[in-house]
């Protein structure tokens, strides 16, 4: 089996050659212009950023990939699921009106944007997937009815993962509502009372409200109804105190392979018709859901690009260690083994660990 090829840009530009321009011959290089067929509809996975978030993939790189799909005759939306927590992309109208006021638009990619779950996060396909955790699978409807898929993913640090890439665009990503609940529910929020200050920030992110404030005994501060909790995990990342963390109802490992097995349901039947973009540019510590965007935690690298989905997220976290000098994924997330994600969805067969970077002149 041949070693997969995994495209990198750095940032180094000249006149008529940006990084917009890099990002369109990378598009060449995975060979968009080969494998979209005339007519195919083709989902370009985006995460548009919670409102207020800032360092998500900018538009107008977007906008190039969605021209190299339109010039091989294909039919690119741009699209993302809704969320588990209550926030500025809950819902179909509030995710698209959250996306146009970050500059995803009509106009500005020149391709619509389509919430791929439907209006309420309720409109998916169950898919057969033969996992070690899980077989089946609640993929966005959107995402299965494509003919193809290219997933332009923001590397950033991520509390259940170590780092968000591509298996997490694409599997987190473009799972519905219940199957992103379904990928979460190993978690269980600790509050760390010494921590809270009572702000209630937490109340307003859980979806089931199993929180609350106060224990009846003048208590102010969190208190979490195990009972009533679904694990989503998005009160320990919306926590700006840190005050919550999440506690591990099994084996840490097994939301991570809960994930890659959803990237196994997304790919099933385009295999090859997918390509991969990593941004390693404004590397927060936790993902793009937050909103706001905290300073990066490792200076700009640049863009990598792939047709095998673990290649490039295998080279964008060994580039990202080899700038740092240290594992900064354990750093910040101590508990948490990042190569199991890699690992679990080089065992489903979505690609492989070892690759060929090839630099772009």
């Amino acid at each position: 089996m041949a070693v997969p090829e995994v495209y990198f840009a750095d940032l180094k530009c000249r006149p008529h050659r940006g990084m917009p321009e890099k990002v369109a011959e990378l598009a060449e290089r995975v060979g968009i212009p080969e494998w979209v067929r005339p007519r195919d509809l083709v989902a370009v996975k985006v995460h548009f950023g919670e409102l207020g978030n800032s360092a998500f993939v900018p538009p107008f790189f977007v906008r190039k990939i969605v021209e190299k799909i339109k010039g091989a005759g294909g039919k690119p939306f741009v699209t993302d699921a809704g969320t588990l927590y209550i926030g500025s992309r809950f819902t179909a109208y509030d995710h698209i009106l959250t996306a146009a006021a970050h500059g995803f638009t009509l106009e500005s990619l020149g391709a619509p944007v389509i919430i791929a779950d439907g209006l309420t996060g309720h409109d998916f396909v169950e898919v057969e997937v033969d996992g070690e955790v899980l077989k089946r699978a609640k993929i966005a409807s959107a995402a299965v009815h494509a003919d193809g898929l290219v997933a332009v993913s923001h590397l950033t640090g991520h509390e259940l993962t170590g780092f968000g890439a591509a298996i997490k665009n694409v599997g987190m990503g473009l799972g519905s509502r219940g199957g992103k609940q379904q990928m979460h529910s190993d978690i269980k929020p600790r509050v760390n009372e010494a921590r809270c200050t009572g702000c209630g920030k937490c109340l307003r992110w859980c979806p089931t409200g199993a929180i609350s404030l106060g224990d009846g005994d003048g208590n102010k501060k969190a208190v979490v109804d195990e009972a009533s909790c679904l694990g989503c995990g998005e009160c320990t990342v919306m926590c700006l105190e840190g005050a919550i963390a999440p506690r591990w109802a099994g084996d840490p490992r097994i939301s991570q392979k809960k994930i890659a097995e959803y990237a196994a349901a997304v790919l099933r039947g385009k295999e090859d018709r997918c390509a991969f973009f990593n941004f390693l540019v404004q590397m927060t510590p936790a993902c793009d859901c937050w909103d706001y965007s905290d300073e990066p935690f490792l200076p700009d690298i640049g863009v990598l690009a792939s047709r095998d989905l673990v290649a490039v997220d295998q080279a964008s976290a060994d580039l990202v260690l080899e700038r740092a000098g240290r594992d900064v994924f354990r750093e910040m997330y101590p508990s948490i083994d990042w190569s199991e994600q890699l690992a679990h969805a080089e065992r489903m067969g979505l690609g492989s660990r070892k690759y060929r970077m090839v630099e772009l002149g």
